[in-house]
């Protein structure tokens, strides 16, 4: 008896191993279905569009679709908490920037970069602070001056701890303009800002080429600086803030994400299927020339290494915010 126990047993082991004990994304395999990408922001915003766009030339060597989801809502964190609670198989994604960890520092979020696992860094784009053309400040160097004469009244519209909020406390330390001499307005969202500028309800407010293009084109708004290393090639008349003496850069850096403990073949496979598409003249010329960034990739570790350096500089920036206002 004991031996028809035993060999029952082991024959039912041999049935089952080759499935049983196989992955559930081997490498070799991988993706054998659509992957998800959750973009935790609205559609027609720069970061939907640069993931859509890069996503789809990714597809080409990944084999299978990229899915992009919209996901807005709760400061980005319904789409990033989509993610981190994601079986951890490579089939859900996340395409997003520093608001994961501007969240958690604002106490939005009780988790932060090291929820996931760093894929790879996409693009970044260079933000530029802007006014209305009718507005007598003419360059981001003459902001401090006009603050100075105007202590208490001067409106600066921002998204709550999202990018913009930390660029302006990063702005006024570099240009040495004391914080509680601006009045920081909250908004919803870019398109609200935008909104309230045009109609001068506030005298600056932080953009980007997707967002501001169009602006500076019909000369609605007026670019103030580039938040770059160097002049945008669709701007070349702006200076770069650095040129005017405000030592500062400052870009959005997006890049995928997923969800902790996916198996590091996986993202591989899906970081190369990136790196590939980020190499295509065409994809590269269309977020230069439409969106203002650069290509700027980084690998799984390379990425890591930089957003663990962002994350201490965005938290000695989050000790000067008070989050209240």
């Amino acid at each position: 008896m004991k031996r028809s126990i035993s060999a029952l047993a082991l024959g039912a082991t041999l049935l089952l191993s080759p499935f049983s004990l196989m992955p559930a994304a081997a490498a070799d395999d991988f993706p054998d279905q659509d992957v998800r990408l959750i973009i935790p922001f609205g559609p027609g915003g720069a970061t939907d569009v640069i993931f859509r766009l890069v996503s789809r030339q990714a597809e080409q060597s990944l084999g299978q679709s990229i899915v992009p989801v919209n996901m807005a809502g709760a400061g980005a964190t319904l789409g990033s908490r989509e993610v981190k609670n994601a079986k951890p198989d490579g089939y859900t994604l996340l395409g997003s920037h520093q608001s994961i960890q501007l969240s958690y520092l604002a106490g939005m979020a009780d988790y932060s970069y090291d929820a996931f696992e760093p894929m790879a860094l996409l693009t970044q784009t260079i933000n530029i602070p802007s006014t209305n053309s009718d507005h007598e400040v003419q360059t981001a160097a003459d902001i401090a001056a006009y603050v100075e004469a105007n202590p208490g009244e001067v409106r600066v519209g921002m998204i709550p701890s999202s990018t913009d909020h930390f660029f302006w406390v990063q702005f006024f330390e570099a240009a040495g303009i004391p914080m509680q001499d601006v009045r920081m307005i909250s908004y919803p969202d870019t398109g609200s800002q935008v909104s309230a500028l045009l109609a001068n309800e506030i005298d600056f407010t932080l953009l980007n080429m997707p967002s501001g293009a169009s602006f500076y084109e019909d000369g609605a708004f007026r670019p103030l600086g580039v938040a770059g290393e160097e002049r945008l090639a669709a701007l070349p008349e702006v200076a770069t803030l650095r040129e005017q003496n405000i030592d500062l850069v400052n870009t959005t850096a997006r890049g995928v994400f997923a969800p902790k403990e996916t198996p590091k073949e996986n993202i591989e496979v899906i970081a190369s299927a990136y790196e590939q598409a980020l190499q295509e003249k065409e994809v590269a010329n269309r977020i230069e020339k439409e969106f203002g960034s650069v290509v700027s990739y980084m690998g799984p570790e390379a990425y890591a290494a930089y957003l663990e350096e962002n994350s201490t500089a965005l938290e000695r920036v989050a000790g000067n915010i008070d989050f209240s206002r």
